[in-house]
């Protein structure tokens, strides 16, 4: 049973240096359902220290409230307290919604942070600096362990660092060497040389700025790293991506490919405004309205065919189902595998052999299952032979589509997932009823 506003307002008020932003955004959310103007009061009561993760942490569509509701300074405060990654996302956030008012914020803000954040929010959305978080540990080559280690605890003590798994290793003119666990750290005496580490073992793997977030997300998967680092096109150490957005990159690239696949824009799904919705899936809907129309067209070339024979009409349906469904099974696997890296064009000839192949023993299969099962139904022998030679068919062009489809998408610089299955199911609907009436009018009458 979901919780009255009066203990929702309960446990907010309970709350601690010790809560996590994210449990507190969910019960804002949950209070927000029964009033908008309590909620916004809440989220003004919280501690400042938490009320900037509160923030990142609701979704997009509830910051034009926040920026109603906090003055530029107030914003300003609070965007201070967060990491740079942090504080960079919320200024994208209030941009978003005004852009004056994300101006202003900025201006509000020490010189120093300042520059910071501008450069942070120069770099476009899908790019690697855009995620990137400047506050890390940085040792130089020439520097010993004790040093650093102590100022390490200087920075920690001063909260400026949290989070610290790597010592990345520089030389004084901030050029990257690798990176260094904290744990081997800890091993090592204070009089040992970082020089002498990076000769013995160290790290060398990066990113750069301008690089695609989705090959960093790559790069984390294929060598193992929670938290990689990030330099400009000349080698200098600019600062790091963490796992937390790697993991909200993964979660949204993954939400999102679900969604295109089933012709629903993954952005619009976040609005609030139901006329912004309705308007993106009408855009498919058309299209698939229109592919429908084609595909019934081609069932109109074959109406003498249906008046004919009645179990024509009948059997129809399963034909265009199956060659749906297979091809829908080779589509999400083919996109699946390119989001991965596993396939890329150079292995379309390959990949589409293969889909091929197991749609043929597939549809060989169904094939004299269905044949059967219409030759016992309706007691037409070579009806039997029709659907099976039909199914048979459209399997095979289902797997040829469903895997040409994406690859063709990808070659013109198209997001495979979007419109694929529209596309698809065109295919498949022609191929199949054309095969099916085709045979029959041929075989039959």
């Amino acid at each position: 049973m979901k919780p009255s506003p009066q203990e929702l307002i309960q446990q907010l008020r309970e709350i601690d240096a010790n809560s996590h932003p994210y449990d507190i955004a969910e019960l804002l959310l949950d209070l927000r359902d029964y009033d908008e103007k309590t909620y916004l009061e809440e989220l003004a009561k919280i501690p400042q220290e938490l009320q900037a993760q509160v923030m990142i942490e609701l979704p997009r569509h509830c910051h034009e409230e926040i920026v109603e509701h906090f003055s530029a300074d107030e914003l300003a405060g609070l965007t201070n307290t967060l990491d740079t990654d942090d504080a960079a996302e919320l200024i994208r956030n209030i941009e978003d919604v005004d852009e004056d008012i994300a101006e202003e914020v900025l201006q509000s803000l020490p010189h120093k942070d300042r520059q910071n954040l501008e450069a942070l929010i120069s770099y476009e959305e899908n790019e690697a600096g855009a995620y990137m978080q400047t506050e890390l540990f940085s040792a130089f080559i020439d520097e010993q362990v004790g040093e650093s280690i102590l100022r390490l605890k200087r920075l920690k003590a001063q909260k400026e660092l949290d989070s610290v798994y790597q010592v990345y290793v520089i030389t004084r003119e901030n050029d990257f060497l690798g990176s260094i666990p904290l744990e081997d750290l800890i091993l090592l005496g204070p009089n040992v040389s970082y020089s002498k580490l990076v000769q013995e073992s160290i790290n060398t793997v990066c990113v750069n700025a301008l690089d695609d977030i989705h090959d960093v997300v790559e790069v984390a998967s294929n060598y193992d790293m929670g938290v990689i680092p990030v330099v400009d096109i000349s080698g200098k150490l600019l600062g790091r991506i963490t796992s937390d957005d790697i993991y909200d990159i993964i979660e949204d690239r993954a939400t999102g490919q679900l969604y295109n696949l089933a012709g629903v824009n993954d952005e619009a799904e976040q609005e609030e405004s139901l006329f912004h919705i309705g308007k993106h899936r009408a855009f498919w809907l058309g299209i698939n309205l229109f592919t429908a129309i084609v595909a019934s067209a081609v069932i109109g070339l074959f109406d003498a065919t249906l008046q004919s024979l009645v179990a024509l009409a009948i059997l129809m349906p399963i034909v265009a189902s199956m060659g749906g469904n297979a091809g829908t099974q080779t589509l999400t696997v083919t996109v699946r595998q390119m989001a991965l890296g596993e396939i890329n064009t150079k292995d379309a000839k390959r990949t589409i052999k293969k889909e091929v192949y197991l749609s043929l023993i597939n549809g060989m299969i169904f094939a004299v299952v269905m044949g059967v099962i219409a030759w016992a139904w309706f007691s037409i022998p070579m009806l039997g032979v029709v659907i099976a030679a039909s199914m048979v068919i459209n399997l095979i062009s289902a797997g040829f589509f469903g895997s040409l489809i994406p690859l063709v998408l990808q070659k013109a610089d198209i997001d495979p997932a979007v419109g694929s299955s529209v596309l698809l199911t065109t295919f498949t609907d022609i191929v199949g009823f054309f095969s099916f009436l085709g045979l029959a009018t041929i075989i039959l009458l």
